[in-house]
């Protein structure tokens, strides 16, 4: 009889508001003990973007920013506020398409709605949470602080919301990664015919990150981090660069 293979998806609860400076790491540990949960060696820990950046004080209070004439003028174009349009354009390399969003290429190099600025889960009103500078490196902290205190050996993924060209709806995708392979190369492989991938990359960071939005996404007060049980990924030192798609290849840009 073959194996049944199946993978847990785990939200934790009772993370307290988090604030500049706090210790994420701690606070996973601390709330997932208090629910009985043991972190164990393999488990996959998924982190919203959102409390990254505000641990790491990546918040802008829009009523101290001074608009550029460049962003008024778009502003109007967009409907969003000058100081908005500001720090959307601070966070970006270029403009892609401009419509009732600003698509960017971010500096990490994501394409994605509004140069990742968030309006949403702010506390205070007026302010904006800013994608984390290196989010591998926040990945990679996380992940050494649960190894100190638990001595587990984990992976971990910072997760966002993006929204997708050609497809509706928006979709959680990895920002950020330590301890896995972002993405599965199954080129030589054969399928169940025998025919032999050639162009076959999975991106399974992304996939994972989608998965622990199923959970995050089903509580009025939020769930910002997921522990994923039983997938076996490929450990190693990714990056998210390994998922962003290289220009000489994109054909749609």
């Amino acid at each position: 009889m073959s194996e049944i293979k199946k993978i847990e998806i785990i939200g934790i609860n009772g993370l307290p508001l988090v604030r500049e400076g706090d210790d994420i790491a701690k606070l996973i540990v601390e709330a997932a003990r208090k629910q009985g949960i043991e972190i164990l060696n393999n488990d996959i820990i998924v982190v919203a973007q959102s409390i990254v950046s505000k641990a790491e004080g990546m918040i802008v209070d829009l009523s101290k920013v001074d608009p550029s004439p460049f962003s008024i003028t778009i502003s109007r174009q967009v409907g969003k506020s000058p100081q908005m349009v500001e720090v959307i354009l601070r966070e970006a390399r270029r403009i892609v398409k401009m419509r009732h969003v600003i698509i960017t290429e971010t500096t990490h190099g994501f394409i994605c709605a509004n140069s990742g600025v968030d309006e949403s889960n702010v506390s205070g009103g007026g302010k904006v949470t800013l994608l984390p500078r290196d989010p591998d490196e926040s990945a990679r902290r996380i992940r050494d602080g649960i190894f100190k205190l638990t001595g587990a050996d984990v992976a971990v993924i910072i997760s966002d919301t993006h929204g997708r060209p050609f497809r509706e709806g928006a979709i959680n995708v990895a920002v950020g990664v330590a301890g896995l392979k972002p993405v599965w190369d199954r080129r030589g492989e054969k399928d169940l015919y025998g025919y032999v991938l050639h162009s076959t990359f999975v991106a399974v960071a992304d996939e994972l990150a989608s998965a622990a939005e199923l959970i995050m996404g089903q509580a009025d007060e939020g769930i910002p981090v997921v522990i994923i049980r039983g997938y076996q990924y490929i450990k190693g030192e990714g990056s998210y660069k390994d998922l962003l798609m290289p220009p000489e290849r994109d054909l749609f840009r």
